[in-house]
């Protein structure tokens, strides 16, 4: 695969992209096809007009330093933090507050409905949608505190 094509950041911290064609596309930016349920599967490069100029299988497909321009771009437009501790809740029926720590420092955040919060990759790893759009993830719920799995748990 990475004798179709070379990815390379330039000076202005822009994705370049060199296809075997001979062409040079600025500004390439990285999306996901499936975010959520396969965020290592099915990947597009996009040039700046919109259109998709490269589709990759896998991630892990890619050699080692694409891979890390990839990440690196991805990692910084797909902000969404982690949460490491449940502080507290408002209320146990919904809407509720909840106050939380992320890898980002503390914040807090109204749920909606018990909806918002998603189980993913094998359920131990969740999503929650917040009322302002804001996303968060427990990358594995099994690793939270006692306090903060009971608190989750009323929600699940």
């Amino acid at each position: 695969m990475s004798r179709l094509f070379e990815l390379r950041r330039n000076a202005h911290g822009r994705l370049v992209l060199h296809l075997a064609d001979g062409s040079e596309h600025v500004g390439v930016t990285p999306v996901r096809a499936f975010p959520i349920a396969a965020p290592d599967e099915g990947l597009s490069l996009v040039g700046p007009e919109g259109k998709e100029l490269i589709w990759i299988e896998r991630l892990a497909d890619l050699p080692a330093p694409a891979r890390a321009l990839v990440e690196d771009d991805l990692r910084v437009r797909e902000l969404v933090p982690e949460i490491r501790r449940i502080v507290s809740v408002s209320s146990f029926s919904t809407p509720s507050t909840w106050q939380v720590e992320t890898d980002r420092g503390a914040t807090s955040f109204v749920l909606k409905g018990e909806e918002d919060i998603r189980r993913l990759a094998e359920r131990t790893q969740l999503r929650i949608s917040a009322s302002d759009g804001l996303q968060l993830r427990i990358p594995d719920l099994r690793q939270l505190d006692k306090t903060s799995r009971k608190l989750l748990e009323r929600f699940l």
